[in-house]
């Protein structure tokens, strides 16, 4: 169980945590039995690209459009905001005294998951009347909550403590209208991930296993990593999937494909280890060929549209590159000759890990260009190098890196003209679970 979901320093686009109203940041727990062979659980359909930004939930509904449970709702959630770590604590502490049999399915240290809760929260009530929204955030939230071990039952028992948690902490303003109005919004909010999980269960498996059958370490802390998923897994370049690995049980981490669907099913991922990542840095400095970790399903749409012929202008920073170049080869695989601008950031040349294999594309492909831009001494950004060249409003952008790279990156973008539903990322919010 995460916080609500999409790149991720841990996985390098970087792709997000996700997860319960507890446990990328991506657009999410071990799972529920479902059927562990690929004629059982039927074919996954990948998740479809969505209008405009990667990030499902960035759109907000104007303040006085709210309704009278949204406004109590965004009250609450100001009120409990400055002391957000002592209501996720007391959450927890509510949850496991009272439901002692759910601990199993959370890490057994909770401190890599603490601002989860709060997060999700956050986001479900900032936009608690965008239903469209809201309602396709929640679904790929609850398919994925199906690898946690989620279930139908477990969801009353969050909302009891969610609702405990915050009486407590939102006293000021807390009253029986106002609790009524959590009751509704939360009774909302979880019937949609049971049904989407549900729906799901009858069409794909809740997790795969999947073997490490190549690590290649291109510097000192990424490596590329290769793995066999043990039955089909489809999915879009572009797109992203949650990691476990077997010496961190129910810890996941979003990391994105490094390439387009291939004819052999192999799946790799570009992982840069972190300062106390429990994940990438078993991915990076642990694992080996033979070893066995687990997916959760596909999500993400920073994907190609393919039913226009607008250029596509990608920035790519970091192990952010990951999902650009899988981006590069499905353009190439369906045979367009679309324009593709790659701007390839790093903050040295040491850290263009991947740039061999970037030009070696730029070789086969006449209509792309790669463009590899080094931070020295901060004397040249990212962003400010895309203002060179162009003009780029008929292009459809693609960001992707950490998540600060991210904003300013959107930010140049719609500074010179680029609309904001052209330009696709994964969601922020999983980018920041992500790390580690």
């Amino acid at each position: 169980m995460d916080a609500p979901a999409t790149t991720s320093a841990d996985n390098g686009t970087s792709g997000g945590g996700d997860g319960w109203f507890a446990s990328r940041a991506q657009t999410t727990p071990p799972q529920s039995a479902a059927p562990r062979d690929a004629a059982a659980a039927g074919p996954r359909q990948p998740v479809p690209p969505s209008s405009g930004s990667g990030a499902p939930l960035q759109r907000s509904v104007p303040a006085q459009q709210a309704s009278p449970d949204a406004v109590l709702v965004r009250r609450t959630m100001a009120e409990v905001g400055p002391v957000a770590d002592k209501v996720t604590s007391y959450f927890y502490a509510l949850l496991f005294v009272r439901h002692p049999d759910l601990r199993s399915l959370f890490p057994a240290a909770m401190d890599t998951q603490r601002d989860r809760l709060l997060k999700a929260l956050l986001t479900a009530a900032e936009h608690i009347d965008n239903t469209e929204v809201l309602v396709a955030y929640l679904q790929n939230l609850g398919r994925g909550h199906r690898k946690y071990g989620t279930r139908a039952e477990h969801y009353p028992a969050v909302g009891e403590c969610l609702i405990g948690a915050l009486a407590r902490y939102a006293s000021a303003v807390w009253d029986a209208e106002t609790e009524a109005a959590w009751v509704r919004t939360y009774t909302t909010i979880s019937q949609v991930m049971i049904d989407a999980a549900a729906t799901d269960e009858l069409r794909a498996p809740a997790w795969w296993y999947a073997e490490v059958v190549s690590h290649e370490l291109r510097t000192r802390d990424v490596a590329v990593v290769t793995v066999r998923p043990d039955q089909p897994y489809p999915f879009l370049a572009g797109q992203y999937t949650s990691v476990e690995t077997p010496w961190w049980p129910r810890i996941w981490r979003h990391y994105s494909f490094a390439s387009a669907p291939r004819s052999d099913g192999l799946l790799s991922f570009h992982v840069k280890a972190v300062p106390a990542g429990w994940v990438s840095n078993a991915l990076v400095h642990r694992a080996r060929p033979g070893d066995i970790i687990r997916l959760g399903p596909p999500a993400g749409s920073m994907t190609v549209d393919h039913t226009t012929d607008s250029g596509l202008l990608c920035l790519g920073g970091g192990t952010g590159i990951a999902p650009i170049k899988a981006l590069v080869e499905d353009v190439a695989e369906r045979g367009e000759r679309r324009p593709v601008e790659v701007f390839y950031g790093a903050r040295s040349d040491h850290d263009l890990y991947d740039i061999d294999t970037m030009l070696r594309l730029q070789q086969s492909h006449p209509w792309l260009a790669v463009r590899p831009v080094v931070d020295r001494h901060g004397l040249i950004q990212l962003p400010d190098a895309i203002r060179s060249f162009g003009p780029w409003y008929e292009y459809d952008a693609y960001v992707s890196g950490p998540p600060g790279m991210i904003r300013s990156g959107v930010d140049v973008l719609r500074d010179i003209g680029v609309p904001s539903e052209r330009i696709r990322h994964d969601a922020l919010e999983d980018l920041v679970t992500a790390e580690g």
